[in-house]
């Protein structure tokens, strides 16, 4: 049986950690019910999952003493150990025990020396207490659950070559049947190229349910005056116009138009089609649900503040949309749209414990929102309703979270293959000839 020794903010990024361990120890240091007891009170996603996992210990604790073992439902063991002589490990390791975090490795190496032919293993978010722990020669290792094991991020498209004759059934008769069991994801892009031409092709996408091939069938002109510049754009422009794909993931670096595209996705399906009653935007604060009081002025005003590039973004669209008209005309367009119910702008800590039916919900910068912080926003989503999740997986700003670990690249691998879903990776900076070139080369 190895021993897990668990670090707080495991428990913060994902409050049933204690249960992910199997039939194994899972030891909880007195330290982490000490910031458990900290972040309590906090009214934000680290708030609640502190308070969760308080709860599931009260719970726990009624089937026996911690100090000696609580059976957990996995198998397993929990342990809380009190009364630890750490005199040793602070002179061995030569650390102060001032900080909680050397509290905690003077705890694992404690446990490590009273039961050598134990394996112990420190688990912890914290990047920089892994490298500590591995210099004293404790074994440290990540929290793993939630976090995709690809190294590759899917791109939702692919390039596949046919014969002439099969090129001709998909562009020309509209359809080329190849049967469910076709070697894509369902919603999967395809850029076919004709195998004794490669230079003529097209672009396609794989349904399974009807086990086709379908060509992207171009709408003509722009939209909103804005046009897909390249064959990524014209994919996420057709998954932003399908209403049966309910949820869309838009995936990459600054500039490759993600928010653009979804925002004009979104105005043409509110006011054009009329398919949605608004379009719902909100991007997280971090860490996720940070009071807004801290902020001066009211809600509206508060939003202004960290809203800035949605709000960029419509008055490129609307200015694009009328040349030739003052840029300060875009913005009064903007306020008015939110004026009007259009537009609205929210913070993703008053989304909880909505029901949100017949919007078109964007949230953007979704990378820096943990898998089960994702999983709660998409479950606010109601009947009639599509969401789409924009980021860049490799611009994290959250100290607990990395390219494989955030809820936007775990959503993608989890959803792909799903009829309701679809993604797009773009690669292609599309903003500026200076942002290309720094996207490039710096």
């Amino acid at each position: 049986m190895k021993r897990f020794v668990l670090d707080t903010n495991v428990l913060l990024h994902s409050f049933n950690a204690i249960f992910s361990f199997g039939k194994n120890e899972v030891i909880l240091p007195i330290e982490v019910l000490e910031e458990l007891d900290k972040f309590k009170r906090v009214d934000d996603e680290l708030g609640r999952n502190a308070r969760e996992v308080i709860r599931t210990l009260d719970r726990l604790r009624k089937e026996g003493s911690f100090n000696d073992g609580v059976p957990l439902p996995t198998g397993g063991i929990l342990r809380i150990p009190t009364f630890l002589d750490l005199s040793p490990a602070q002179r061995d390791l030569g650390i102060s025990p001032d900080s909680a975090d050397n509290r905690m490795l003077m705890t694992v190496y404690t446990l490590q020396k009273q039961n050598p032919e134990a394996e112990v293993i420190f688990i912890s978010k914290d990047i920089n207490l892994r490298v500590k722990a591995n210099a004293f020669g404790i074994r440290a290792e990540d929290f793993i659950a939630g976090k995709v094991e690809s190294n590759e991020i899917y791109p939702g498209w692919k390039e596949v070559f046919f014969p002439y004759e099969d090129m001709q059934k998909i562009f020309v008769d509209g359809a080329l049947e190849v049967g469910g069991d076709y070697p894509a994801y369902t919603n999967e892009f395809l850029l076919v190229r004709e195998q004794d031409n490669p230079s003529h092709s097209g672009l396609a996408i794989y349904k399974k349910s009807q086990g086709k091939i379908f060509p992207l069938i171009s709408k003509g002109g722009a939209i909103w005056s804005i046009r897909p510049r390249n064959k990524e754009q014209v994919m996420a422009m057709h998954l932003l116009l399908d209403d049966s794909i309910k949820l869309v993931t838009l995936l990459g670096p600054a500039g490759t138009g993600k928010t653009l595209l979804a925002l004009v996705g979104g105005l043409h399906k509110v006011l054009d089609e009329e398919v949605y009653t608004r379009i719902l935007i909100s991007r997280p604060v971090m860490p996720l649900g940070k009071d807004l009081g801290y902020l001066p002025g009211s809600k509206e005003e508060k939003l202004s503040n960290w809203m800035g590039p949605i709000y960029d973004n419509l008055e490129f669209i609307l200015t694009n949309r009328a040349k030739g008209r003052r840029k300060d005309l875009s913005k009064i367009d903007v306020s008015k749209f939110i004026e009007e119910g259009i537009i609205e702008i929210e913070a993703l800590t008053y989304m909880r414990g909505r029901s949100i039916p017949s919007q078109f919900i964007l949230i953007d910068e979704a990378q820096n929102l943990s898998p089960h912080e994702i999983k709660t926003i998409i479950s606010r989503v109601g009947e009639r309703s599509k969401i789409v999740l924009t980021g860049d997986p490799y611009q994290i700003d959250s100290p607990y979270l990395d390219a494989w670990s955030n809820g936007l690249t775990y959503c993608v691998e989890k959803l792909k293959g799903q009829e309701l879903f679809g993604h797009i990776l773009l690669s292609k900076s599309e903003r500026s000839e200076i942002a290309s070139l720094a996207a490039e080369l710096l």
